[in-house]
């Protein structure tokens, strides 16, 4: 690193004797961590109101090998010595750290700051696990700042690429199992049939074939911990870390395909009316887990599939497409789910090219 480029970076073993100088003072540490790539209004309005609950502002930045593994290829459009260095020139800022790893925890760590701030996207459920047990060893006190609506880095990268040509539809497929529904869609867009891409798969399960399909075709695929025992939960932190990879992505649409986790806020309000979902009835016939079973069981002549939007209910959003499949003498259920998922995978890219072109 060059000379010039160290005045704005602090090692972090001299961020902590900073900190340890300044509470033998009786002053009061703040900490705050991102990645700040374009820094804008918000960003600005935030440090200002973080650095007014202490004394001091140390701020952690991730490094670039961080934020690409956060933010995916492409981030930081500015290097970390050039985002330390435009941090330090604002007054709210005291002190920048630079930070290899996903999360802050050896910062919160080595500095043990006074207090940990955080923006208003945030809550304290939707905070990272592993740094909150951080600042609760630390015994930081945690402050929620104020949403700056329509500021955010996210937000100006996708008014850039909106302002330059045509785009395909941008898709996020997030699942639990094999990815059946994926491939067909993969087919569709290799087939001219679904002028898409996908540019990022996310799964609740480390083992889903899901994510080896993605990886196959060079697509960035996720796990993301659900941080639940309840088989159906996922944590309000995980929804918080899928919302931040979709916007990172700058996702248009984003199809679930058994993902066998209940959405809901923040990722629900976040993609408002861009969450599809595919299930295997005549909906609003059977919603809930095994609906082929139920129609068979229940002497069904036909079942089928719906694909429909994703609301607060159990698949009660408003439906786009469905598909009937006639109930065979001699089916069984693995039978007929088997012909219920081929239309599945026939009417799941047709209703994302349809659904894709309204919503432009």
């Amino acid at each position: 690193m060059a000379a010039e480029e160290e005045e704005f970076i602090t090692p972090l073993a001299e961020a902590a004797a900073w900190r340890d100088a300044l509470d033998r003072e009786g002053r009061r540490v703040v900490l705050t961590n991102g990645c700040f790539d374009l820094l804008h209004a918000g960003h600005v309005r935030y440090l200002r109101e973080a650095r007014a609950l202490g004394d001091a502002l140390l701020v952690a930045l991730n490094s670039d090998a961080s934020v690409r593994e956060l933010k995916g290829e492409g981030r930081p459009v500015n290097p970390a010595a050039d985002r330390a260095e435009i941090l330090r020139s604002l007054r709210a800022v005291d002190r920048v750290v630079v930070y290899d790893e996903k999360r802050a925890t050896a910062v919160i760590d080595a500095v043990r700051p006074h207090l940990y701030a955080k923006g208003g996207d945030y809550t304290v459920e939707s905070l990272n696990p592993e740094e909150k047990t951080a600042l609760d060893r630390a015994g930081a006190e945690i402050h929620l700042l104020s949403l700056v609506p329509g500021r955010s880095t996210s937000g100006a990268l996708k008014r850039l690429n909106r302002s330059a040509e045509p785009r395909k539809l941008r898709l996020a497929a997030l699942g639990s199992g094999l990815g059946g529904n994926l491939q067909s869609i993969l087919d569709a867009i290799d087939r001219g049939e679904l002028d898409a891409e996908v540019r990022l798969v996310i799964s609740d399960r480390a083992d889903a074939g899901i994510l080896e399909k993605a990886r196959a075709r060079g697509i960035p695929a996720l796990h993301v911990e659900p941080g639940s025992e309840k088989p159906a939960r996922i944590s309000e932190a995980a929804l918080k870390e899928i919302v931040d990879r979709l916007d990172a992505a700058d996702i248009d649409l984003v199809i679930l395909g058994g993902f066998l986790r209940i959405v809901r806020p923040p990722l629900l309000t976040a993609y408002a009316g861009r969450i599809l979902n595919v299930h295997p009835s005549l909906l609003p016939k059977y919603p809930g887990l095994k609906a082929w079973e139920q129609a068979f069981d229940a002497g069904e002549a036909e079942a089928g599939c719906t694909i429909h939007l994703v609301d607060a209910g159990v698949d009660t959003g408003e439906i786009l497409g469905q598909a009937r499949v006639p109930v065979l003498s001699g089916d069984t259920p693995d039978t007929l789910y088997r012909r219920i998922q081929r239309e599945e995978y026939r009417l799941y890219p047709q209703v994302i090219g349809e659904y894709g072109r309204k919503r432009r």
